[in-house]
């Protein structure tokens, strides 16, 4: 098998074994979670700016959002393992989303962790309290929340973390130094996925490799738990096991179902369409979602790229509502054999 070659010119990808947590139990995303800012892959710009303030001993309170599996949570928590070292637990409160995040939650746990006085004695002055997917909490909990934030500012900073911004009230965002995380660079996940692999002792393909990145789109999580599930399921990492075990259309099965419905007859094209679905386990909101990226990449004219993407979004919104995966295949079908027309 072809092995990655990996790039250890980076600081950042050279000997990154030693940011890592040493339990070799743990599910891969933990125990391949970076301890320190300098084992984090990309958002260069943004490590930077942290370090700084770390090394000024002097953080804002902190507002990190983008989409999952970014390193929000990761960069938080390195955070406070270079600020407090072997005490950052006694320093750090972290809400997730299993807590409550009604206004009590402020009123009681979060006030009270922020109006003590720290237990043991750090380089710094403040504790850090850490509120994960902070879009859940409620309008009048964020409203409690704003004053706490205030009150309680030269003993403790808060870290909000979230996927969506606008879920999070203006008065909040305004008192927060805001970061976004954008998904991370395919080349930082190629050379940090190709290290774990050789810390695994897998055998892995570049191949493979570039399937998990296509199917993740830049959320590392995502890459290590299909990583860690296939070498489970199939020990070698190539691309035929990775689409096997995430249960996604592979590229030719989409080809060939691209073809079936710009071709054969609604009739024959569910009934070959249903058996792949039955064979493979296959779910349509998978198939929709790979049919539109080759649909923008295609040369089709543009208006009818355009009637299929609209098609295909509104098919998505049904199923997600829950509706009959055979009475929206009916629908893909359909759309497909309507712009056979529009052709001629």
């Amino acid at each position: 098998m072809e092995k990655m070659e990996v790039d250890l010119t980076n600081e950042n990808n050279n000997n990154f074994e030693k940011y890592l947590q040493k339990d070799d139990n743990l599910p891969w995303i933990e125990k391949y979670r970076p301890n320190l800012l300098k084992g984090l892959i990309s958002h260069v710009d943004i490590i930077s700016t942290l370090e700084t303030f770390i090394k000024k001993k002097s953080i804002p309170h902190l507002l990190f959002y983008g989409p999952p599996g970014t390193g929000k949570t990761t960069t938080i928590l390195a955070i406070a393992r270079q600020i407090y070292g072997e005490k950052y637990q006694s320093n750090v409160l972290e809400l997730n989303a299993s807590d409550e995040r009604g206004i009590d939650i402020v009123r009681e746990q979060i006030k009270n962790f922020a109006n003590s006085k720290q237990i043991f004695g750090s380089s710094s002055n403040f504790k850090i309290i850490i509120l994960d997917e902070a879009d859940n909490m409620t309008s009048s909990a964020q409203a409690a929340l704003r004053r706490v934030m205030e009150a309680y500012t030269k003993n403790t900073r808060f870290c909000l973390i979230c996927n969506y911004l606008n879920k999070i009230i203006p008065a909040i965002q305004s008192r927060c130094t805001k970061f976004r995380f954008s998904p991370l660079n395919d080349k930082d996940v190629e050379n940090r996925l190709s290290e774990i692999a050789l810390c695994e002792k897998l055998q892995f393909t570049k191949e493979g490799i570039i399937a998990i990145i296509k199917i993740a789109q830049g959320d590392m999580r995502k890459c290590l738990n299909i990583l860690q599930s296939t070498y489970m399921s199939f020990e070698n990492i190539n691309e035929e096991n990775i689409y096997l075990s995430t249960g996604i259309p592979t590229p030719k099965e989409i080809d060939n179902i691209l073809e079936l419905l710009l071709k054969e007859s609604p009739k024959s094209c569910f009934k070959e369409i249903y058996e792949l679905q039955n064979n493979r386990g296959l779910c349509l909101n998978d198939i929709i979602k790979e049919l539109h990226l080759k649909i923008i990449s295609s040369k089709m004219n543009s208006e009818i790229k355009t009637f299929i993407i609209i098609k295909l979004s509104e098919i998505e919104i049904r199923l997600s509502s829950g509706c009959s995966e055979k009475l929206n295949l009916s629908t893909l079908i359909s759309t497909f054999y309507l712009i056979r027309s529009f052709k001629n």
